[in-house]
């Protein structure tokens, strides 16, 4: 919010004004002096310093060197961080409740005490004029009422200066200013909505396992300091670290204190209780014996109190219950009573080992899976406890609170996945997440009172970032998005990375690519999916591969310093998702023709094996091209070839193709079903032919709108005894039949022109030409629209045919040389107009 007004007038304007359409502060960086009296960055005055205690919290101070970092990008000068005011402060750092010059500022009058006392990871931004003694002129205030406010009062200024949160997982540029101005006004984003805003970095091998083991070493404190630093800079606070093959607490003494120190909340996934990584467990389950609490409460009960004690001290919510071995249901002779005791157990240990009641250490229960079956069966939790409830892994939501039942103080929390390990189907290797739909039971979970916790499973991070970024914008206040504003969003999100010259043609590809990928999995995806008779297959392979050429097309276009921003959020998603669907069509038409010994097999089973070998080059081009091979293995993941629900084992299994031993391959025996009214047939499937004696019938492939053409050859030769045979099950009932002959667009070269002969069921024939008047004296009324259109439309209709339910044939004779068919319709009264001359019918194949 934005308030033009004195100061002493904010508190009352404050809460009039409606809610900010923006994803965050209002803008209050300009990079011209036009309507901004504050010159924060000149280009005669570059140089200045960041004024902060020396006492402040730790995750400030860490934020202000990253802000100073920032500024150094952009304007190529890095700002000093001091402790004591000089006349080259422009800028002051400080939190509510460890500042002293926060403290001055209060005591001056200059900042009003309400608008941070007792707030929760509130900031304000706004311009003092000789704020505090010895500091005189203009300054920027950044305030906190806590570490987090004012972490994110710091990343705001940030990401207003051109830097965005994503500058290091998605390789973000920043754009070069020389001069920054600041515009007047008070600036906030309020106090979020969830209290408890986060990620878990799940299903992590072999993508980011194998990614962070080549770069750092492990899922260490080398690498978690870019995640803290990014969930900070999306106003996040919470985090479930990888689990795994990893042990946070364990394989890195520092990863918990620095997210402590940054300002990020640690806690543990739904099936890891009380501060214990289930990889712990299992390197010592020797000494720890089975994960039984039944048989082994003792042993069970010291592996949770050790962790408890390894956390003490720090801001941690833990997670209680507990699960079977490996996230596993805990087994058939599990109640609600053996949990809830459990969960007793567990709460004694948190008060013995923290000197504390239990209520005063925040924790969380997870009704994931067959948990919420207890729930539902009356299992016992504790007021103070926050419910955790689920989706269903794939981002529907299972459980709300009964609006009208008891309120309960702990609170609710909602688990989001837009990553899957697990039945019916694994879904890892890319975003498959429509934000419109994360946004629908988004909206669900919050009106029902859902705003304890919003933590969302994201797999590897990579490639997830717009559905992560969208979740966490969202967490901090859901009621600023709404139906009609989510691709305002997207073009934010777009414009924050590429800028604004690209930002509506990348937002506009990105949602369709959204859209498009929501449809099916890709590792669900296979020839079956869609329908390939009915042109379903097709058309949505075509709607991936035209966006795919918007994409590239815009790739092109970008200049060098964006092109592996766009390559990751943009590019890679696409083509990855274009080529998959081409491979599996290419899988369906092949199949198809193969089944009809057609030796176009063949060449779709070729098209098959490009796309599985171009799908290997693209992974191949994420891992080792972008950013100088910056993300390798994070294109490692299996998803072709799933049988189950888990992977496959050794890699991408390319699809089963069948190819055609030409000397098997003989023309005739289709058979087409009508259907709604009419009945479409190419020319080269014809169910019976006869040749003449010196001719045959032969397919020109690709000639005309859509499969063939059809002609008797040699073109010299008598054509006496040639015909076609077409047979069709007829469904409709009719009195009276209309055909539609499309021919190629031979003009009347021999005198009288060129007609055939045409029967239905071997009925009297009618004979029919087709071309006779098209000469030039008729030039350009007759013969232009022939030759431009490349086809000739022939009509004939059997007025007096009575078509009952059942076989029917239609027969066609050449009565004259180079006579090219190329499609017949046949119209029991859905006939319709098309370009393409509609879609062929279905059919099968008698030999």
């Amino acid at each position: 919010m934005r308030v033009r007004t004195m100061f002493f007038n904010l508190l009352c304007m404050i809460v009039l004004l409606p809610a900010s359409p923006a994803w965050a502060a209002d803008t209050f960086v300009v990079f011209k002096s036009d309507n901004a009296k504050f010159g924060l960055v000149t280009p005669h005055c570059k140089a200045f310093s960041v004024l902060c205690d020396k006492e402040e919290h730790k995750g400030v101070l860490t934020a202000v060197k990253n802000l100073q970092t920032d500024f150094q990008k952009v304007i190529a000068v890095r700002p000093d961080m001091v402790y004591s005011t000089d006349e080259t402060v422009r800028v002051i750092v400080g939190s509510y409740d460890k500042s002293s010059f926060i403290r001055q500022l209060l005591k001056a009058g200059k900042l009003e005490n309400d608008l941070l006392k007792d707030k929760n990871e509130k900031f304000i931004i706004t311009t003092l004029h000789n704020p505090l003694k010895g500091l005189e002129g203009d300054v920027l205030l950044i305030a906190g009422s806590d570490k987090r406010g004012t972490i994110y009062g710091v990343y705001e200024l940030s990401r207003q200066i051109g830097v965005s949160p994503w500058y290091w997982w998605a390789d973000v540029p920043v754009t070069h200013q020389d001069a920054i101005y600041i515009k007047d006004g008070i600036y906030t984003d309020g106090e979020p909505a969830i209290q408890y805003r986060g990620i878990f970095i799940n299903d992590e091998w072999p993508c980011m396992g194998g990614w962070t083991t080549e770069k750092f070493g492990g899922f260490n404190s080398k690498m978690y300091v870019h995640v803290y630093e990014l969930l900070l800079r999306l106003k996040a606070n919470f985090l479930w670290p990888a689990m795994w093959s990893a042990a946070f607490y364990a394989d890195d003494p520092m990863n918990s204190p620095l997210a402590d120190e940054m300002g990020i909340i640690i806690g543990t996934s739904h099936h890891e209780p009380m501060a214990r990584n289930h990889q712990e467990y299992a390197r010592r389950r020797q000494e720890y014996g089975p994960w039984n609490y039944q048989t082994n409460k003792e042993n069970i009960d010291r592996f949770f109190r050790e962790g408890i004690e390894r956390m003490k001290g720090k801001e941690e919510v833990v997670t209680i219950a507990m699960r079977g071995d490996g996230d596993a249901p805990m087994g058939p002779d599990t109640d609600t009573r053996l949990l809830e005791n459990i969960v007793k157990e567990q709460r004694k240990i948190i008060s013995d080992v923290t000197e504390k009641p239990a209520s005063k250490t925040p924790q969380l229960w997870a009704l994931y899976s067959e948990v919420l079956e207890y729930y539902d069966k009356g299992m016992k939790i504790p007021d103070d406890v926050m419910i955790l409830l689920c989706d269903d892994n794939w981002g529907n939501v299972r459980r709300l609170p009964d609006l009208n039942a008891k309120h309960h103080p702990g609170g609710y929390g909602m688990y989001y996945h837009v990553d899957l390990h697990g039945a019916p189907r694994a879904y890892q290797w890319l975003n498959m997440t429509q934000i419109q739909h994360m946004w629908e039971q988004l909206y669900l979970t919050y009106t029902y009172g859902v705003d304890r916790m919003w933590i969302l499973n994201v797999g590897d991070l990579k490639p997830n970032e717009f559905p992560t970024d969208f979740f966490l914008n969202m967490a901090w206040n859901p009621e600023r998005f709404n139906a009609d504003n989510l691709q305002d969003y997207t073009r934010n999100f777009c414009k924050q990375q590429f800028g604004e010259k690209y930002a509506a043609e990348a937002a506009r590809i990105l949602n369709l690519y959204c859209k498009y990928a929501s449809r099916v999995t890709a590792e669900m995806l296979d020839s079956r999916t869609y329908n390939l008779s009915n042109g379903e297959f097709k058309a949505v392979t075509d709607e991936f591969l035209a966006l795919e050429a918007y994409a590239y097309r815009q790739f092109q276009i970008l200049p060098d310093k964006l092109k592996d921003a766009y390559k990751e959020l943009i590019l890679f998603p696409v083509q990855a998702m274009a080529n998959l669907y081409e491979m599996y069509y290419a899988v369906a038409v092949n199949r198809k023709l193969a089944s009809d010994d057609d030796l176009r097999a063949n060449e779709w089973a070729d098209r098959v094996e490009y796309c599985f070998k171009r799908d290997a080059d693209l992974c191949y081009d994420y891992n080792h091209n972008i950013a100088g091979g910056k993300w390798n293995h994070l294109m490692d993941q299996t998803h072709i070839g799933y049988t189950s629900w888990d992977e496959p084992k050794g890699g991408n299994i390319i699809p089963e193709v069948k190819r055609v031993d030409a000397s098997s391959c003989k023309p005739g025996g289709y058979v087409y079903e009508e259907t709604r009214g009419v009945v479409v047939m190419e020319a080269e499937h014809f169910a019976e032919s006869t040749q003449g004696s010196n001719t045959r019938w032969t397919v020109i492939p690709d000639l005309g709108r859509t499969l063939s053409g059809l002609a008797l050859m040699p073109y010299d030769k008598p054509v006496e005894g040639a015909s076609l045979t077409y047979r069709m099950n007829i469904k409709t009932e009719s009195r009276g039949v209309r055909l539609r002959l499309i021919l190629d667009s031979t003009l009347p070269f021999i005198k009288g022109g060129h007609s055939y002969a045409v029967s239905l069921d071997n009925g009297k024939e009618q004979i029919v030409n087709y071309n006779s008047d098209l000469i030039w004296a008729n030039c350009y009324t007759k013969m232009y629209p022939a030759g431009a259109a490349r086809i000739i439309e022939s009509i004939v209709h059997f007025p007096d045919v009575n078509w009952e339910k059942g076989t029917h044939t239609l027969t066609i004779r050449p009565l004259a040389p180079s006579i090219v068919l190329h499609k017949i319709v046949v119209d029991c009264g859905g006939d319709e107009p098309s370009r393409l001359n509609l879609i062929e019918s279905p059919y099968r194949r008698e030999q």
